[in-house]
């Protein structure tokens, strides 16, 4: 059984197009801008699928009293540590992530066991996708891999991850507005590196004021540049006798301008929503804090609920079953702001043992899941029978 057989079992269903309400055909196929062949484009996009690839996902139960249990211990392992055979959870959300920053659609496919219970999360990187229903409504998504195998699968079972969601009534529309700014930047590259070959050839015309033949003007050619336009003629000087003149060629190429470089540099990275200082990392707290409440919380909250409802049934959700990506992992705050949250968060109780030593990166302790708290404050209730007491 080959690596596609194992991951997609192919299921017969009766299927057809499906009609979507803005009369536009649900059928997906990836931007061909080559966006990712862009060196701007790419290490914005690493640096946002990088960070965002370090969430932590968790199963949690949700009470009604507020509180929160840990869940199914294989559904964290698939989100923590390996979601199939063939990779760890950081290189699927890498993935996933880049993808849906190049085509603006992320899929994954999570698979099922007979019992209905989550066995492996699997993205899926495919040529063409059709969505389809079937006689009770019921949405399928045919999938055209680049070998020619083709599956159908409930998109009940497909995380799907949309960006500029607003054209199509299923898909995220494609990059194309930023083809403007990505052919800009492939022509200053393309212009940088003409104007360095232009700078670095000596151009010019070796006149000889006598008739040679064809062969001996070669000959004479090759011997001047042997002799002069070679890096060990230090001096920079041509000597010639009245059989010959040499006249150089001035070649000026144009300088692309500092700025217009970092113009379109800022309007790659505007449109993705990220600075070059987080691409360099060179940020501040204030900086990394505004590029994660702007960018990577938004697709933390997205991923939450996508995972949610595809994992688990209505039931389920009303019970209080949800999946939650958290930023436990993103430890960007320097040494002198985490001890300052700690001394004031801990005081009140808000803080356990272990998660004060999680801010620190440091291993958890035996029975460090207990709160601390100071006897300067104390409960609201007790408050008031202590007053009436002394009362």
């Amino acid at each position: 059984m080959n690596i596609f057989q194992r991951i997609f079992r192919r299921r017969q269903k009766d299927t057809s197009k499906i009609n979507l309400m803005d009369s536009k055909a649900a059928i997906f196929s990836p931007w061909s801008g080559n966006a990712y062949e862009n060196d701007i484009y790419r290490g914005a996009v690493d640096a946002i699928a990088r960070n965002v690839a370090k969430l932590k996902g968790s199963h949690v139960i949700k009470y009604s009293g507020s509180e929160k249990a840990e869940g199914d211990h294989k559904i964290n392992r698939l989100l923590q540590i390996q979601p199939n055979p063939y990779m760890s959870a950081f290189d699927m959300f890498y993935k996933l992530i880049t993808h849906y920053f190049l085509y603006n659609n992320a899929f994954a496919y999570i698979e099922k066991d007979d019992n209905g219970r989550v066995c492996g999360i699997y993205p899926v990187n495919a040529l063409h996708i059709e969505f389809l229903n079937d006689s009770q409504g019921e949405i399928y998504c045919k999938f055209l891999f680049n070998g020619g195998e083709e599956a159908i699968l409930p998109y009940s079972q497909i995380v799907h991850l949309r960006r500029n969601f607003n054209s199509n009534d299923l898909l995220g529309s494609p990059n194309t507005a930023l083809n403007p700014a990505l052919e800009l930047a492939h022509t200053q590259n393309e212009g940088i590196t003409t104007s360095i070959k232009s700078s670095a050839n000596i151009r010019g015309i070796l006149k000889f004021t006598q008739i040679m033949s064809p062969e001996k003007l070669k000959n004479e050619k090759d011997h001047f540049i042997k002799d002069y336009l070679q890096i060990a003629n230090n001096g920079g000087i041509v000597a010639t006798d009245q059989k010959m003149e040499y006249i150089p060629i001035n070649v000026n190429p144009a300088i692309i301008d500092d700025k217009q470089i970092t113009a379109v540099k800022t309007k790659i990275y505007d449109y993705l929503g990220i600075s070059e200082k987080i691409v360099n990392s060179s940020y501040t707290e204030d900086e990394w804090a505004a590029f994660y409440e702007s960018t990577i919380e938004p697709i933390a909250i997205q991923m939450s609920l996508e995972f949610t409802r595809k994992i688990f049934t209505s039931r389920e959700q009303a019970f209080g079953n949800e999946i939650m990506f958290e930023s436990g992992r993103l430890q960007f705050s320097s040494n002198q702001t985490k001890i300052n949250l700690i001394s004031n968060l801990i005081p009140y109780g808000l803080l356990t043992i272990n998660q004060a030593l999680e801010i620190f990166n440091l291993p958890s302790v035996n029975s460090g899941d207990k709160r601390l708290q100071t006897l300067n404050v104390i409960d609201a209730d007790n408050a008031n029978k202590y007053q009436l007491k002394e009362g």
